[in-house]
């Protein structure tokens, strides 16, 4: 039996805040001058809502430890530095936060970044207060996305059963880690991940962040 939901489990790039294509932008500049030349597209599957330690682990492969290093450096400041000249919430999401409210559902954040980068992304938005005390980094479970321990961590703090759980997520690691933790995943394809790439089982994908309270109230 399908348990009503009560839990709402967001990722934050790319679900709260528009950073995915400004990390896609970023990496391809970095593989192009540090010696990994990558397409928009294979950044995508490669790295989007991947861990610190996963995409470290991949750059170290082709360019050493010495390399990754200095990659991870510049990717930081630089997404920095362009976080602090423009950015704004995913578009229709302070619409969506409005009629989640409305249905009385909670809310928390559950992202691979670390607490540092969303609290500097989400603090530039206006968001971080929104969420403040309910906001976990896959920094304090031991496995990253597609695995499902953030999401699991995420409910237990919540005090919620995972089957009532739904979690928005906008890459395919992240759909994937939600179905292997028991929730329902909605994909959010309104970013640099293709649809197809979010479609699975008990996955609903949609385009338009204002469409999910509606979508929610109909699970």
């Amino acid at each position: 039996m399908i348990k009503p939901v009560e839990l709402v489990i967001f990722d934050c790039d790319g679900v709260l805040v528009d950073t995915e294509r400004l990390a896609v932008r970023l990496q391809v500049e970095l593989g192009a001058e540090l010696g990994w030349p990558l397409t928009e597209d294979e950044v995508v599957e490669r790295f989007i809502g991947r861990s610190e330690e996963s995409i470290v682990g991949q750059i170290a492969e082709r360019l050493g430890a010495q390399g990754a290093r200095l990659w991870w450096k510049l990717l930081i400041q630089r997404h920095r530095e362009a976080v602090d000249l423009a950015l704004e919430p995913v578009a229709g999401l302070p619409e969506a936060l409005e009629g989640i409210a409305a249905l009385a559902l909670a809310t928390c954040v559950a992202s691979s970044g670390s607490h540092e980068k969303m609290r500097h992304t989400l603090g530039r938005t206006g968001l971080y207060g929104h969420f403040e005390g309910r906001v976990y980094s896959a920094s304090e479970v031991s496995r990253g996305k597609p695995a499902p321990d953030l999401f699991l961590h995420a409910a237990r703090r919540m005090g919620v059963d995972p089957a009532a759980c739904v979690v928005v997520e906008d890459s395919g690691p992240g759909v994937r880690a939600a179905r292997a933790a028991g929730m329902r995943a909605f994909g959010y394809s309104g970013g640099p991940t293709p649809a197809e790439r979010l479609e699975g089982p008990g996955t609903v994908v949609f385009d338009d962040m204002r469409t999910l309270p509606e979508l929610l109230a109909a699970r």
